[in-house]
């Protein structure tokens, strides 16, 4: 795992498309380029994580930028992904694969207007028992399995195998 994350390292001649941040103001980012729509991660995990399911929408490692990182901390969630919190106030905000070039930003600490949507459901075999799943959305059983709310009985791949919302196959599978 990295110890830090990179990313931008000198935009300031670009606006961010979007900026965000924790509760109480101890880690602060900026989001440069297109953000991928919100995909609700249900996995065990991120039940835990987050108290609930996941919003988390994407960008590339090279378009986020920490403005303040001194709440930051890092929690090793598995061999292969680590999520990132504010120590002071509790804020679950970041979750990052060890081999990705791309890093999901919890939705919620966007800062409004964001202009995006939720697309997608995933891993909901491991969904909470207390909650329903909001109708429009596909959802992604697991492994890359995939079948529309509503209506739809059948299982495969997703659009043929076409990458979901700007998610590479491999992603379309992950957990948050």
């Amino acid at each position: 795992m990295r110890e830090e994350m990179e990313g931008v390292e000198d935009r300031e001649d670009e606006q961010p498309s979007a900026t965000g941040g924790c509760l109480c103001g101890a880690v602060r980012y900026q989001l440069f380029g297109p953000l991928r729509d919100v995909v609700n991660c249900h996995c065990g995990q991120c039940l835990r994580t987050h108290g609930n399911f996941a919003a988390y929408s994407k960008v590339k490692r090279a378009a986020f930028k920490f403005v303040e990182r001194q709440g930051l901390r890092w929690y090793g969630s598995s061999d292969r992904a680590r999520r990132g919190f504010c120590r002071h106030c509790g804020s679950s905000l970041l979750w990052e694969r060890s081999d990705g070039d791309a890093i999901s930003v919890s939705a919620g600490s966007i800062d409004r207007p964001t202009g995006l949507k939720t697309t997608h459901d995933i891993f909901v075999s491991d969904k909470g028992d207390y909650y329903e799943l909001a109708p429009g959305t596909d959802i992604i059983l697991h492994g890359g399995l995939s079948k529309e709310k509503e209506g739809s009985a059948a299982f495969g791949a997703h659009a043929g195998g076409q990458a979901l919302a700007g998610m590479s196959d491999r992603d379309s599978g992950d957990r948050e």
